[in-house]
């Protein structure tokens, strides 16, 4: 990845013949702005139950396959599948989110996880099943980066949109860490995954509701008053 980056490279920006707010903000402000916007909470907080629902299948979906009395093979299948539609499905985002409201996009892609991981457990597990699901998942595994990044930038631009992205993405790490800690707890107290299967459901119902109301356009930022 290293060597390919150089191909990005683009020269130095002269930074000083700019005098708009979006350029002179500083990291302080920027992170006050941020997380002083309601949209910007909603964002974070959906982006929880992405890691959550996604850390929680790659680390317990073999397990629980093979709980089910399938192979050992059958979880690295799906799991294959689901690294290959997930090639399909970011792009596939992208490609939408510049057609259709990116909050709505959100919402479909958490009320369909929600909806396929009913679909999957309700129903008898088979191998067939299983890269069934791999291949549902996969689509929208990691198809909630480019609307989330996106909105980011849409509502404050990118002069800190890394670091603003970055805190929306510890969000859903700590999603993921719970997701895979509930599912080794509760397999273990309880002998099943599916308290932590409706857990995944109920989040993803959460997290639909909650992009709906996200304003998608810039935020309003006064321009520096000259002294």
């Amino acid at each position: 990845m290293i060597p390919l980056a150089f191909a990005l490279r683009s020269p130095p920006v002269d930074h000083t013949v700019k005098t708009d707010a979006h350029t002179h903000q500083s990291l302080t402000h920027a992170l006050i702005e941020a997380f002083g916007h309601r949209s910007y909470i909603l964002l974070v907080l959906g982006f929880f139950t992405c890691g959550f629902q996604l850390m929680f299948i790659t680390v317990h979906l073999p397990a629980y396959l093979v709980d089910r009395g399938l192979s050992v093979n059958a979880g690295a299948w799906a799991l294959g599948v689901v690294g290959l539609f997930n090639i399909i499905g970011s792009m596939l985002a992208g490609w939408l989110g510049d057609r259709m409201p990116k909050r709505y996009l959100l919402s479909i892609i958490y009320t369909l996880r929600s909806l396929a991981v009913i679909a999957f457990i309700m129903l008898p597990v088979t191998t067939f099943s299983a890269i069934a699901f791999g291949a549902v998942m996969g689509l929208l595994w990691l198809s909630t980066v480019p609307p989330t990044s996106g909105l980011v930038a849409v509502m404050f631009g990118t002069r800190w949109m890394a670091t603003l992205f970055g805190f929306a993405f510890f969000s859903h790490q700590i999603g993921g860490f719970l997701g895979v800690w509930l599912g080794g707890v509760l397999y273990a107290n309880t002998g099943s995954y599916d308290v932590v299967w409706w857990l995944s459901v109920v989040l993803g119902v959460i997290s639909a509701i909650i992009n709906l109301p996200i304003i998608e356009k810039p935020i309003e930022r006064l321009a520096p008053v000259p002294a």
